[in-house]
């Protein structure tokens, strides 16, 4: 007998982002899905278990429902439901052909309590869910919104006998921790099965005492979603009906049509090559076959989807103008930008001509990085940062969400071309703050030694003023006032900041000479160093030649802290250079290379922490064996030397061109 198929929270979210994914949803042995690595991951990371377990203690003496057994759930719930006064964890609740897991459900009286709880930041006097205009909710809110406007809807279909008030449960941004290690106090156990365990030492009333959730009230935003005031459907319905739509479809198996849009981009249902050989299907490449009339041909080449940083995608895709030959200059819009090198909109124009012509060759404005080498001072330094940050905060008086630097590495250039691994730093220890130590770890690097410093955008800079205004902050550092002068010396100050700096060795950013004077249509559209860097060793002679010899930790190479006669150039069967991420040691089994590229890869050139992230909330949160944390620690030291290896590899390669 077949499993009822009910529309839950997360699919109605799914399908309001894209009706079609509804039939390609909970195939797994069918359609491939990107988004189905180990949400076990995921939740480390965000700091979903944290904080789920957290909101507990603030509605204490609840039971907890369970995800065993789905209609004894649904029973239980309803039981308890009905007996009286309760508070419920995970309450199950059907109605009609809707399915879903309340986080935390209380009955008082004659009314229902809805809390839904996120790990996500929020400031109760600055933040808004909606538009200035009020017309709209806010982009970055609407999924958490729509989420506990469907939950009152099913709360509402189930129990039409009580009132219903629904709450969003969101992290304070503006509280601060009342004690140390709180954070420490909420771990959790990887079961054989494949499940998980919280392990929870209860907190204390001290712990309590000083809230890190608030709740808000959302009842007035969810009617005026329901009376169409500030919801646009994708199915152009009231939300009522676009719910029942969803379901229906859902219920019966059947696909919308495609509605192809920028969301497109980022389709978890893409198929890889290592998909396709396992016979999973593609519902991207479905969808556009269906809506278009697309062949392998028109798959292999560029679309609008593939333009960097293009803001038009939309317009053309319901112009029915997709592929990438049919974009003409006056798509891209006026070019108001100016300064040296290649504009943004030049950028774009150089992609597409690129493509519509077939040229493949790498566009480098020479003259242009010559020019700022010349500006270098050597020796060049080159550093990349892994970072984090927890929900619940690690000391008594941080705030939720404080950015920490936990890991740091360091690559030097010497004027005669010589490569070394001279540093790095990691602190991964389980609740112990690692930023202060991190800058003087850092400090006693480069304060000594002068040069030109380098990072990969602006990431690096930006947690150099979250350290700053930490410090600012913090009356009880010793060294306080010199790690302060110390980062102002290598970094700028944000625009906003109430202080102002430029130092003297203000970080140079990689990144913008690249944006500026290189394209190489290798990296289809993209900036990131995940995509640079193969493109780059593909096209360079001197970096092939270099690195496929086993120098790099050999004794009279290249000095390496954590690699040892290692040749990062090696070919595949096709004679292409392989990827070097894919030479490293896995920090998740289980993970297929495309997951895992996944986690490593920043996308819209935002780094979100990635791997490095993942990893180390693992070694924070999750119980382990001292084994199995030394090998965590001894991948994340490699993957972070790769980070600014990276970096010299693409510096050498434009040296080599422009010499």
């Amino acid at each position: 007998m077949q499993a009822p198929r009910y529309l839950t929270k997360s699919r109605f979210k799914l399908a309001s982002e894209c009706p079609r994914k509804l039939y390609y949803t909970n195939k797994k042995s069918v359609y491939a899905d990107q988004n189905s690595n180990d949400p076990f991951l995921a939740a480390l990371a965000d700091g979903g278990f944290q904080v789920g377990e957290l909101a507990k203690h603030y509605f204490p003496g609840g039971i907890e429902i369970g995800r065993g057994d789905l209609d004894a759930a649904v029973e239980r719930t309803r039981e308890l439901l009905l007996a009286g006064d309760v508070i419920i964890y995970e309450a199950a609740i059907i109605a009609e052909n809707y399915f879903i897991y309340a986080d935390i459900l209380l009955r008082r009286d004659d009314t229902l309590y809805l809390y839904e709880v996120k790990a996500k930041s929020y400031d109760p006097v600055k933040d808004s869910f909606i538009r200035k205009d009020g017309k709209a909710i806010r982009a970055e809110w609407e999924p958490y919104i729509l989420d506990v406007a469907f939950q009152k809807l099913v709360l509402r279909k189930a129990f039409p006998e009580f009132a219903v008030v629904a709450h969003l449960a969101l992290v304070d941004k503006t509280s601060r921790c009342a004690t140390d290690g709180l954070n420490q106090k909420f771990r959790v156990r990887r079961l054989a099965d494949g499940g998980t365990e919280m392990i929870v030492d209860p907190p204390t009333a001290e712990d309590l005492s000083s809230k890190l959730l608030c709740e808000i009230n959302i009842d007035e935003i969810c009617e005026r979603i329901y009376q169409g005031q500030i919801y646009n459907s994708p199915l152009e319905m009231a939300f009522e009906e676009t719910a029942r739509a969803f379901s229906d479809q859902y219920f019966r198996d059947v696909p919308f049509p495609p509605s192809p849009s920028k969301v497109c981009r980022t389709c978890e249902f893409r198929a890889t090559e290592q998909d396709k050989q396992s016979g999973l299907k593609d519902g991207f490449r479905e969808c556009w076959s269906e809506r278009f009339n697309w062949s392998d041909e028109h798959f292999s080449s560029q679309s609008v989807l593939d333009i960097w940083n293009f803001r038009g995608t939309d317009k053309l895709i319901g112009q029915g103008r997709v592929t990438i030959d049919y974009i003409t200059r006056d798509d891209l819009g006026a070019d108001k930008s100016n300064g040296p090198g290649l504009s943004t909109k030049m950028r774009q124009w150089l992609q597409i001509e690129k493509a519509q012509r077939g040229d493949n060759e790498p566009f480098i404005d020479k003259a242009g990085i010559a020019a700022t080498f010349n500006s270098f001072t050597y020796p060049l330094h080159f550093i990349d940062f892994e970072t984090s940050m927890p929900a619940i905060p690690f000391n008594r008086g941080r705030r939720p969400y404080e950015g920490i630097a936990f890991q740091y590495s360091h690559h030097v250039v010497l004027k005669d071309g010589t490569v070394e691994h001279r540093g790095q730093f990691l602190q991964a220890r389980p609740g112990v703050f690692p930023s202060y130590e991190f800058v003087r770890a850092l400090r006693r690097e480069l304060e000594n030694s002068p040069g030109t410093i380098f990072q990969y955008s602006s990431f690096e800079n930006t947690y150099l003023n979250h350290i700053y205004e930490q410090l600012s902050d913090d009356g009880s550092v010793p060294d306080r006032e010199e790690l302060m002068y110390f980062i102002r010396s290598f970094s700028r100050s944000k625009s906003s900041a109430a202080e102002t700096w430029a130092g003297e060795r203000a970080m140079v950013d990689l990144l913008e000479i690249l944006k500026r004077y290189y394209f190489d249509p290798l990296t289809r559209g993209s900036n990131s160093i995940k995509a640079v860097l193969p493109a780059m060793l593909q096209r360079s002679s001197y970096l092939k030649e270099k690195y496929s010899q086993p120098v790099y930790g050999a004794d009279g190479g290249i000095a390496s802290l954590n690699f040892k006669d290692w040749a990062w150039v090696r070919t595949d069967d096709s004679g292409g250079v392989m990827d070097p991420y894919r030479l490293l040691p896995r920090l998740f089994e289980g993970l297929s290379d495309e997951e895992l590229d996944a986690l490593i890869l920043d996308t819209n050139e935002l780094r979100d922490g990635g791997a490095a992230l993942t990893a180390y909330s693992k070694l924070q949160f999750q119980e382990m064996s001292e084994i199995e944390r030394n090998e965590i620690e001894n991948a994340l030291l490699k993957y972070c030397e790769l980070d600014t290896l990276a970096m010299v590899m693409i510096y050498e390669g434009w040296r080599e061109m422009v010499s």
